[in-house]
């Protein structure tokens, strides 16, 4: 099976290292929220005629992908979407804890009340955003805990669990066919209260909860999607 796009996508710049960066992140976006599903065969020739670019930006997308764990490139085969790594799962879960929990002592220590207003504001959204796309309330939540790390100076640190939790994003993109966000939007008032008070314990508690909910996540979502693990 091949690239499986349902409209044409909008081209993309012709700058091309503007469109190889575009194109991996258009790419990485469909395999997270699975509309390239694991062992999908992508075509450097159909996705370049896709998107309207030549294969070179392809072939560089293509690359970027498979460092992060999202593609298998396979001499003269192909190139493929990944199964879900559990390894690259768990320990992406065990440093984003770890970081998150120090960040969010951080912020307790000396809450700032412009941060709290702006995470504030972020929940009011995500409740309007239930019953809505998973891809608006991940894009919001993404935005939630940037927001965190960037209010405790640590804007470096959310970079690096970035490049580490692909694998986990996949799953929580599956978790959300099975598990109501309102479970998510709690846990995030919870974390916002802690701050507020600062209550670093409490902050830590709730960070910890929240990150640590995937691990009863995973056991129904492979049993419900065998195909999209190793």
């Amino acid at each position: 099976m091949t690239t499986p796009f349902r409209t044409r996508p909008e081209p993309l710049p012709q700058t091309r290292v503007n469109a190889a960066s575009q194109l991996a992140d258009r790419l990485r976006a469909a395999i997270m929220d699975n509309s390239l599903p694991p062992d999908t065969r992508l075509s450097e020739v159909e996705t370049a005629q896709q998107y309207g670019v030549s294969r070179q930006p392809v072939r560089e997308a293509f690359i970027a992908l498979a460092g992060q764990g999202l593609l298998d490139v396979r001499a003269q085969r192909g190139t493929f979407v990944t199964r879900i790594s559990l390894a690259a799962v768990m320990d992406a879960r065990f440093v984003r804890e770890a970081i998150e929990a120090d960040i969010v002592k951080l912020l307790a220590a000396d809450p700032d009340p412009a941060l709290i207003a702006d995470l504030d504001a972020q929940l009011t959204r995500q409740m309007d955003l239930i019953g809505g796309s998973a891809r608006d309330f991940m894009d919001a939540d993404e935005l939630f805990h940037r927001t965190l790390a960037e209010g405790a100076g640590k804007a470096s640190a959310w970079r690096v669990v970035v490049e580490m939790k692909a694998q986990m994003d996949r799953v929580r993109f599956l978790s959300s066919r099975h598990f109501p966000v309102d479970r998510l939007i709690d846990q995030h008032r919870a974390l916002v209260a802690g701050i507020r008070a600062s209550d670093a314990p409490r902050a830590e508690g709730a960070i910890r909860t929240h990150l640590r909910g995937i691990l009863d996540d995973l056991p129904v979502i492979r049993a419900d999607c065998p195909d999209y693990f190793t």
